[in-house]
């Protein structure tokens, strides 16, 4: 399991999600602070504007009364005046601050303190006397008031005086205070819901960042392109939700396929075999063919403090140390034939000794004769395929298969290729004896045909095992398709492996038969420019001939 590691963190006064939260909740209440003062501000004009016209109202109502016009010009301003009795009746039912009814010349007929009656206002009277009305917040003689102003008229329509009206500052403040109690309510409501989605946003930045402070997702940003770049092994990652995240050059060079990073790693182009390892349930390790190339491929999933954060594929090229664990099998083929070679002509030196001795000499000359025979009989001149089909005799021995090479074998000359000859060879023979070892038909067999077609190699293998069943003709060939349960991606590779090779030198693996009456599967090969013959092509000699009946050569 792959754990990420963060960098190692410098010491620092706030971390950095701190520092964003923090600003964001200063910035919150500023903006909060600033919206607030401007309600406010608002909330006062409309408070004195609503005043103002309240107590335009009330001056209205007053002016409508056709008695003040009569006292104005018929009766002189004086502090037991009717004008001064009605008004004052009209001040204290309306809760105004005070009442004032002025003549055409602005003297004052009422006024809650009677000592100013006579005197002429202390503010401009030339608007409600010219026939107009005014609304203001102004300060008299009792001190700042909305004010309402509007004309008194006779029963003719004329002009003969104003009434003034003011409502006392606190009535505005009282609306006001009304007023800014809910906008306070509405503030801090819209406050909270703030901070609520500021800690939501906090809970989220440390999800997405893991974290992470921004030098250190740097520091992990460069780390990551220059391991991918640098790196021999390919590297396919998916995140948690199986979108396609990660496709270095090495991936791409093994693969060879053109991917889209960021969708769903199904419809992203990478190989059906990459999508099942990404993010289906396969096995975590196997051996893949493609491209040309044997590749070791692992899955690990990935985390970090207990989370998923999904799962990397490492491509390992096994291509070279495949060349090598085949020569090596090669190699020791030869070697495990030439020992029993030797240890064969021991044996038959022994026997002639012994019939030398025992004075049987017409005996010793025709053992010798069968021997010469026997040598001279000899199909398969190359040490690699002798080697290689004297190794895989032991080898199905010990599974209980005869592995037989059939009379019609004639394959003289050396190989051109003896590895990738092998190759082919070998892991036909090793499907077949798996094949027959695991069948019904007792008892098993294998049985190997070669011919060479001038600079050719052709190759028949057959087996005793129950055959290829029915719509698996050319699955068998994909890679890692296997009739056992493997689990650690050892099988399924062989088959395909053999036709690669074949098709790289211009040959072809295919299946000849799925299955016979007296036989399973039956397999061919063709491999091209196999031979050479005293250093010259196969093909420079011309077409084979036929072998002879005895297994010699014309």
């Amino acid at each position: 399991m792959l754990v990420t590691t963060p960098p190692s963190r410098a010491r620092r006064t706030l971390p950095w999600r701190v520092q964003v939260v923090v600003s964001l909740v200063l910035l919150l209440v500023a903006v909060m602070a600033v919206a607030l003062a401007a309600s406010m501000f608002m909330v006062r004009a409309g408070a004195e504007e609503e005043t103002a016209r309240r107590a335009l109202d009330i001056a209205r109502a007053a002016a409508s009364d056709p008695r003040y016009a009569t006292w104005i010009v018929t009766d002189s301003p004086r502090a037991d005046g009717p004008a001064q009795e009605a008004a004052e009746s009209v001040r204290r039912r309306t809760g105004a601050l005070y009442v004032v009814i002025t003549d055409a010349r602005g003297v004052r007929f009422s006024h809650p303190n009677p000592s100013l009656i006579g005197q002429v206002v202390s503010t401009d009277p030339s608007v409600p006397l010219a026939g107009g009305e005014v609304t203001a917040i102004e300060s008299g003689t009792l001190g700042p008031s909305a004010r309402g102003k509007t004309p008194l008229r006779d029963a003719a329509g004329a002009v003969v005086g104003s009434v003034s009206v003011g409502v006392p500052m606190a009535e505005v403040d009282a609306v006001q205070g009304r007023l800014s109690i809910g906008l306070l309510w509405v503030g801090g409501a819209a406050l909270v819901g703030g901070m609520l989605a500021l800690g939501l946003f906090w809970r989220r930045l440390r999800k997405a960042t893991h974290g992470l402070e921004p030098d250190e997702m740097a520091d992990l940003l460069r780390e990551h392109t220059a391991v991918l770049r640098g790196a021999l092994e390919g590297v396919v990652a998916v995140d948690a939700s199986g979108r396609l995240r990660v496709y270095n050059d090495a991936a791409r060079r093994y693969l060879g396929a053109e991917v889209t990073l960021g969708g769903p790693a199904a419809s992203s182009g990478l190989p059906e075999e990459m999508v099942d390892l990404l993010v289906g349930a396969s096995a975590s390790g196997r051996l893949l063919v493609a491209e040309g190339r044997v590749l070791e491929v692992r899955r690990l999933p990935v985390e970090h403090q207990g989370r998923n954060l999904g799962s990397v594929v490492v491509l390992r090229d096994r291509t070279d140390l495949d060349d090598l664990g085949r020569e090596l099998k090669a190699t020791t083929a030869l070697t495990d034939a030439l020992r029993a070679q030797t240890h064969e002509h021991t044996n038959r030196l022994h026997a002639l000794a012994g019939l030398l001795q025992l004075g049987h000499a017409a005996e010793a000359q025709r053992y010798l004769a069968d021997l010469a025979g026997a040598f001279a009989s000899s199909s398969v001149e190359d040490p690699y395929l002798a080697g290689l089909l004297a190794g895989k005799q032991a080898a199905a021995s010990q599974q209980g298969v005869t592995l037989r090479v059939s009379e019609a074998t004639w394959a003289p000359g050396r190989l051109e290729y003896p590895l990738d000859t092998v190759t082919v060879v070998g892991n036909l023979v090793d499907n077949a004896a798996r094949a027959a070892a695991l069948g019904a038909r007792r008892p098993p067999w294998v049985e190997v045909t070669l011919l060479a077609d001038a600079s050719d190699l052709v190759v028949h293998v057959i087996d005793s095992g129950d055959g290829v069943s029915d719509g698996h003709e050319e699955a068998i060939f994909a890679d890692g398709w296997t009739t056992k349960g493997d689990l650690l991606g050892t099988h399924g590779v062989g088959l395909a492996l053999a036709r690669l090779t074949a098709r790289r030198r211009g040959g072809d693996v295919r299946l000849a038969a799925s299955r016979g009456e007296d036989h399973g599967a039956a397999f061919s090969a063709r491999l091209a420019g196999a031979f050479t013959v005293d250093g010259r092509s196969r093909e420079a000699l011309g077409p084979a001939t036929a072998p002879t009946a005895q297994g010699g050569r014309d």
